[in-house]
């Protein structure tokens, strides 16, 4: 498995023209971009992660579960209006379309963090194993921001986004 994920980071910085972004994963046709979560307030036992997947095959895939050592269950959430109330739902899977990126961000798909096993500390960082139907699991570095972050400090560019020569 971790020889999957290095050669997946290998090859996605050829494709970006020797360029490799910190906290990118690429594993065959999936790039996994930019995972953050905001650093826990106080005692608190939820957190939420962030990132944003890139289909760049020619068949859909599905995000199907998350796994994390931090945290006693990890599950994809929504955010539902429903009569003026904003509540959060379990979403089963996530179907990542070709060429369209799936963002995980604050106020709508994320990643919820349950029974947090210690605080995210700000400047820190752990893993998370994203499941998918068709290219299996694969684990990415959450970078943890501020409590307050909207998103992360990192480089916002895309995969790909860089072109050699330009």
């Amino acid at each position: 498995m971790k020889r999957l994920i290095i050669a997946g980071a290998f090859l996605a910085a050829v494709a970006t023209g020797g360029q490799a972004f910190a906290g990118d994963v690429s594993v065959g046709t999936l790039t996994l971009h930019q995972a953050w979560a905001r650093a826990s307030i106080g005692p608190a036992k939820a957190g939420a992660a962030y990132l944003t997947i890139v289909n760049k095959g020619d068949e859909v895939d599905r995000l199907l579960s998350i796994e994390t050592p931090v945290a006693k269950v990890a599950q994809i959430h929504t955010n539902i209006m429903t009569n003026g109330i904003m509540k959060m739902r379990r979403v089963e899977a996530v179907e990542i379309a070709l060429g369209e990126p799936v963002v995980l961000g604050p106020g709508g798909l994320h990643i919820m963090l349950m029974g947090l096993k210690a605080p995210l500390r700000e400047g820190e960082s752990f893993p998370l194993v994203l499941t998918f139907e068709n290219a299996g699991p694969i684990e990415i570095p959450v970078e943890i921001e501020a409590p307050t972050a909207m998103e992360p400090t990192g480089d916002s560019s895309m995969p790909g986004d860089h072109v050699q020569g330009s």
